[in-house]
């Protein structure tokens, strides 16, 4: 850990930043743009130099996308709604209590007006798809494509969660499962266990990890009516999950495959008791 705030970024980004510009953008003979689930983690990702250098290798094995999707546990809106893509629309810092440096970090991607047509097209069957045009990235969104795309160089458009219901975000990443043949990368961002009670006490671990252990076994074995039912199935579900928020993404990236029993954990670690673990699913 380094001692300045987002030093580690810095760091990687003085390491990378060549390497991110130059990767190969997705063409058609790639085929379809996988699924991800990813565990987004709060700002001191950025002082966290595995974390940033697993997040960045993650981006790499794959061609750069032509345009990102993503929905993050931090906005909650029914229906579901797009944010600003206008280019140079600042961040939305959805969070309190840090370093001052983490409020002006920027990550400022390429007009996304095409992609959130796109996005609202296959969104809006049942009418207009509202969009808000002064609300950028939150951090569930800006901090992993920090790391992942650090040269800021693909479009991106954040979607709402139209509910904390597991069987909405299975439907909402349904929906999105067609731009992937565009080349277009769909996220869904939480985390694999969210628990402050596990932090505070870490005697609480064995519920994350058995919650962890259990989720990835249904994944891989693509067992969408476990996860939806994860409240009743899943132990350690009340420990790993007081709340819904950040769970729920995982079914998004699960309804945006095509097959997950594809799945395959990118990342898999644990940090102050929580589970990190990250999913590739095509």
């Amino acid at each position: 850990m380094s001692d300045t705030p987002a030093g580690a970024y810095d760091d990687l980004l003085a390491r990378v930043l060549p390497a991110a510009r130059e990767q190969r953008v997705w063409e058609q003979a790639d085929g379809t743009m996988p699924t991800l689930f990813v565990s987004h983690g709060a700002p001191p990702t950025l002082d966290d130099p595995q974390w940033l250098d697993d997040l960045f290798a993650w981006g790499q094995s794959m061609p750069k996308p032509r345009a990102i999707v993503v929905v993050s546990a931090h906005w909650e809106n029914a229906p579901a709604a797009l944010s600003a893509s206008a280019a140079g629309t600042p961040l939305f810092y959805d969070f309190g209590g840090f370093h001052p440096r983490y409020y002006t970090l920027p990550y400022a991607t390429p007009d996304a007006t095409d992609l959130a047509h796109r996005v609202a097209g296959v969104l809006g069957t049942g009418g207009p798809v509202h969009q808000f045009v002064n609300r950028g990235l939150d951090h569930g969104a800006f901090i992993p494509l920090m790391a992942m795309y650090p040269a800021a160089d693909v479009p991106v458009v954040q979607v709402s969660m139209p509910s904390l219901e597991p069987q909405a975000l299975l439907a909402l990443g349904r929906r999105l499962r067609a731009l992937r043949e565009e080349g277009v990368l769909v996220i869904g961002s939480g985390f694999m266990t969210h628990s402050f009670a596990v932090m505070r006490n870490p005697r609480l671990a064995g519920h994350t990890a058995a919650f962890d252990e259990w989720a990835a076994d249904a994944v891989t074995r693509g067992d969408v009516d476990a996860l939806t039912d994860y409240r009743a199935k899943a132990p350690g579900a009340d420990v790993a999950h007081p709340t819904a928020d950040h769970y729920v993404p995982l079914l998004l990236a699960v309804g945006a495959a095509d097959d997950p029993t594809t799945a395959t954990s990118a990342i898999e670690r644990i940090t102050f008791g929580n589970s990190i673990r990250s999913f590739r699913i095509d």
